[in-house]
């Protein structure tokens, strides 16, 4: 027997959704069909974080409650509308990826079951220049929401010293990420320097709160500001995209007048298209200027403490410290 479905039309498409009453998100109740509706009704937000850039798509089609396919290749079936992109990873190998260009494709996506959207740093007309840096304000045990508010308003005073705008979102759990438009000039390598130049920053200025250590046992109880996530075929999750867990939270764009008070879990599918109909997107200025990165990459290089560690599938890195543990290093 054929599944049920429904034809929702997105823009200058139709986009089929099968079986649109299976709920996917058990604790509230919200359905397939909520979750396709969802990325239409935020979707010129959500284009703004992804359009053009190589996207990894987060699959649950059977729920959240159940395994989860993390998908770098974009599906062979799939409409003729449908772009992608050919991308390089560290490894050398390379992959053709989904490339975001309009509403519709969000939808199609979704009723693949995608949850959460990951872009790349770089837009597909310059794969090896990103346009994005990226502070990922991580919580680590024994701190939380609050803790990552508190760094991230450290971020936008370093920020502010040297003329830049940040724009802040929830993550959609208990961290806070921080866009940068910058200008598509330099490479990952120095993206990802010019981000731990301003997390060593940050770390100075608040030493019992935020941290760079990359070493878990090293962090203790404070923020990690994970400046790994600027590295080639590293992502965070986009805006607007709903995160892979029961109630359906959204890593959601705010204003910087509203992160004194912003509650996180105040953010999801159902609150967030009604939050994006009265405000619009909170970060439409986002593209309106790109900035340069050559203070923070002055700082990195004045710094005698060098690089910092690579995650652990990457080749060695010219200049690297050991990758590894420093509970396990040998003296």
């Amino acid at each position: 027997m054929a599944s049920p479905y429904i034809e929702l039309e997105v823009g200058q498409r139709t986009v089929k959704v099968t079986n649109p009453d299976k709920v996917y998100f058990p604790e509230i109740g919200a359905t397939k069909r909520e979750l396709v509706e969802y990325y239409v009704s935020v979707g010129e937000g959500a284009l703004r974080g992804l359009r053009d850039r190589p996207t990894y798509i987060k699959r649950h089609p059977d729920g959240v409650l159940n395994d989860a396919i993390y998908q770098k290749r974009l599906p062979a079936k799939r409409p003729e509308w449908v772009q992608g992109v050919t991308v390089r990873f560290p490894s050398g190998r390379t992959a053709e990826t989904l490339l975001v260009t309009e509403v519709a494709d969000l939808a199609w996506c979704a009723n693949l079951g995608t949850i959460d959207f990951h872009p790349w740093q770089a837009r597909a007309a310059d794969l090896a220049h990103p346009d994005e840096l990226r502070i990922d304000i991580d919580p680590q045990p024994g701190t939380g929401f609050d803790q990552a508010r508190e760094v991230a308003f450290v971020v936008r005073d370093v920020l502010g010293e040297l003329g830049i705008t940040g724009f802040p979102k929830t993550s959609g759990s208990r961290g806070v990420h921080i866009a940068v438009r910058i200008r598509p000039e330099w490479d990952f390598v120095q993206v990802r320097y010019a981000a731990i130049a301003l997390a060593r920053e940050v770390e100075r200025r608040a030493p019992d709160l935020a941290t760079t250590a990359w070493w878990k046992e090293e962090r203790g109880e404070r923020v990690f500001i994970d400046f790994n996530q600027n590295a080639l075929d590293r992502t965070v999750v986009a805006a607007y995209s709903i995160r892979a867990r029961p109630h359906a939270p959204v890593s959601t764009p705010v204003t910087w007048d509203e992160l004194p008070e912003v509650d996180p879990s105040a953010f999801d599918i159902r609150t967030v298209p009604a939050r994006f109909a009265d405000l619009g997107d909170v970060h439409a200025t986002l593209d309106d200027k790109a900035y340069s990165l050559t203070p923070l990459l002055e700082w990195f290089h004045a710094d005698d403490r060098g690089d910092l560690p690579y995650p652990p599938n990457y080749p060695k890195m010219p200049g690297e410290p050991k990758r590894v543990q420093p509970s396990k290093a040998r003296p």
